[in-house]
């Protein structure tokens, strides 16, 4: 699922919040460190897909004529070769 980026740093407080209100951590932590901290984990992994997205996007220009010639679909190409390369990368999107 895509998120907005405008809501990790809220997904970000939120997870600090219920950390320190649920003792789940010691309180020595800064929250505002800790929820940057967070937020760069968080948009490192939603970029994971952005990343295999553009790769998968290089990789169908080899395909381009027969794709606007209508011989092959490119949403099916691109899905296809984007779950290739997660099950070859042992990628969870």
């Amino acid at each position: 699922m895509r998120i907005p980026k405008s809501w990790i740093p809220v997904i970000s407080k939120r997870i600090v919040d219920t950390l320190f209100s649920e003792e789940l951590i010691v309180p020595d932590v800064d929250r505002g460190k800790l929820a940057g901290e967070i937020e760069l984990l968080i948009t490192g992994e939603l970029s994971v897909e952005d990343r295999i997205n553009d790769e998968v996007r290089e990789i169908l220009k080899e395909f381009e004529p027969e794709i606007e010639r209508g011989r092959l679909d490119f949403r099916r190409l691109f899905d296809m070769t984007k779950q290739k390369l997660i099950r070859e990368r042992n990628i969870i999107v």
